[in-house]
C-alpha cells in the first residue's frame, strides 16, 4: 500500500522475520597499486596516504572497521553510486594497506556502524532515490529490514551521515 509517490507501508513484525540481506565491502585490489605511489603520484590521481592516529575516524570501505593507530590507508574518491542518472554519487573513501579481501555480513551489521550516525539511501532498479532514512548506526538493522519491506529497492547504500560518504553497499540476501 503506497501513502505517497515512491514509498511504500510494510509490515515489520513480519519483514524482520522474513527479510535477508547482506552488507559488502569493497573490493581492495584496485587500491593495492596506489601504496607503492610517491605523494606526487597520489596527487595526480587525486588521491593520497594517510596513516591512523588511533582515533575511530578512518573506516576502511573494504574491512568495514575502523584503523587502527599507525595504520596506512589510502584516502581517494571512490564512484558508489555509477549511474547516468541524478542520483550518480561520489565521495571520499578510505581502504587500509592490510585489507585482503572484502568484508561480507549477513543479516548483521559491521561493527564500525555502531558509533556512527547513518543515513540510508534506497534504491530502485533504475537507480533512482526511492526513501532514505538517517538512524543511529546501531538501530540499522531494523531500518534495512524497513526498507526492502518495499519491494521496488533493489539495494541500499549507507553513508556516514556528518561527513556524508559511503560507507557500505546493502542488498537483499
Amino acid at each position: 500500500m503506497s501513502d505517497s509517490p515512491g514509498r511504500y507501508t510494510v509490515s515489520i513484525s513480519t519483514m524482520e522475520t522474513e527479510m535477508a540481506y547482506r552488507i559488502e565491502g569493497l573490493d581492495p585490489a584496485p587500491y593495492v597499486p596506489l601504496f607503492a605511489l610517491t605523494d606526487a603520484e597520489l596527487e595526480e590521481r587525486q588521491a593520497r596516504q594517510v596513516t591512523a592516529d588511533g582515533r575511530p575516524a578512518f573506516p576502511c570501505r573494504a574491512t568495514l572497521e575502523d584503523a587502527g593507530a599507525g595504520e596506512r590507508l589510502i584516502l581517494v574518491n571512490h564512484v558508489s553510486h555509477d549511474v547516468a542518472g541524478p542520483f550518480r554519487s561520489s565521495f571520499a573513501i578510505y581502504v587500509r594497506e592490510s585489507a585482503e579481501r572484502p568484508a561480507v555480513f549477513r543479516d548483521t551489521l559491521p561493527p564500525v556502524f555502531a558509533t556512527r550516525t547513518l543515513t540510508l539511501r534506497a534504491i530502485d532498479g533504475d537507480g533512482m532515490l526511492v526513501d532514505a532514512v538517517l538512524v543511529p548506526g546501531a538501530d540499522a538493522d531494523a531500518a534495512i529490514r524497513r526498507l526492502f519491506g518495499n519491494p521496488h529497492i533493489a539495494q541500499i547504500h549507507a553513508h556516514y551521515a556528518a561527513p556524508g560518504c559511503f560507507a557500505a553497499k546493502i542488498v537483499r540476501d
